[in-house]
């Protein structure tokens, strides 16, 4: 009986799914080192000690997420809930919420230094999207006709990216979207490829966010731009791009795209073209560019 519970329990193990908590970086992991009850004291032991785990747990058949573990959040969330940050349960707490809200990838095998970076990447997605969207919602409402500021320019952004993915050559297509706003501009990409069914195949958060970047300058005339790359095997790339000009996009010339991508922006010295690189004007969007009539 016993040796059968032993082998039940081994099977529940593996249809337990688990969340490691990963401090990334060097200024994280020496923040938590406040902690009496956090004992680990070199970061690049602490990493690789992760990695042994992730691989063992790998081998066992149990499938491990991993969120990035942000010691300022960390410390918010225990003040808030009234715990002891001291406490490895409470790391565990945290970590469960983690979890549930916060940015997590897969560990599908990778190496830990390449799975890092996606980490990174997905918090900041996150981050950005969030912050976006916190600035849309509080624009309120239009004093001439009463509707939702922020509603109509999310509404407007998705159909102009629409439009913009439409009218790409087919292919792999890369879409930037900056917009400067303050206290630091926000920047959203965004991957497109063709799909078996001859449609265009997105990632739905990366939409989201790159939608919500897109509105807020829109909504507040904030000055921005967007740049689409398209890649096609056997051809050259094509690089163009708009201005973001008040609730609607301005076509960028070829010349203004050419100076974008061959000038130092810190210097303002030429830099050598891309070789196979077509810089050109963007294809004709339609008459919803320029946003006609009444627009906010």
């Amino acid at each position: 009986m016993a040796h059968t519970d032993q082998t039940i329990r081994r099977v529940l193990r593996r249809e337990i799914a688990g969340t490691i908590g990963l401090l990334t970086d060097e200024h994280d992991f020496r923040a938590m080192r406040r902690y009496r009850s956090f004992t680990f004291d070199d970061h690049t032991a602490y990493l690789r000690q992760v990695e042994a785990l992730l691989r063992t747990r790998a081998s066992q058949g149990t499938h491990t997420t991993i969120a990035l573990f942000d010691p300022e959040d960390y410390a918010e969330f225990c003040a808030k809930s009234g715990l002891d940050p001291d406490l490895p349960a409470t790391r565990t707490r945290f970590t469960a919420e983690l979890a549930a809200h916060g940015p997590t990838v897969p560990y599908d095998g990778q190496p830990l230094a390449d799975l890092v970076p996606t980490l990174v990447d997905e918090a900041v997605r996150q981050a950005t999207w969030e912050y976006a969207s916190t600035l849309l919602a509080r624009l309120g409402t239009c004093a001439t006709c009463g509707e939702d500021l922020g509603r109509a320019a999310f509404a407007r952004a998705s159909r102009l990216l629409t439009r913009i993915v439409e009218t790409a050559p087919a292919g792999h297509r890369h879409l930037v979207c900056s917009v400067s706003t303050t206290p630091e501009a926000l920047t959203s990409a965004l991957h497109a490829d063709d799909d078996t069914d001859g449609g265009v195949r997105l990632d739905e958060a990366d939409a989201l966010e790159f939608t919500a970047v897109l509105a807020l300058g829109l909504a507040t005339h904030t000055p921005g731009g967007l740049v689409m790359r398209t890649s096609t095997p056997g051809s050259p790339d094509h690089i163009y791009g708009w201005r973001l000009r008040g609730y609607g996009l301005a076509p960028l010339t070829a010349a203004e795209v050419f100076d974008a991508y061959c000038t130092d922006v810190e210097s303002g010295d030429l830099i050598a073209p891309e070789s196979n690189v077509d810089y050109c004007a963007p294809p004709d969007l339609g008459d919803d560019t320029a946003a006609p009539g009444h627009h906010h």
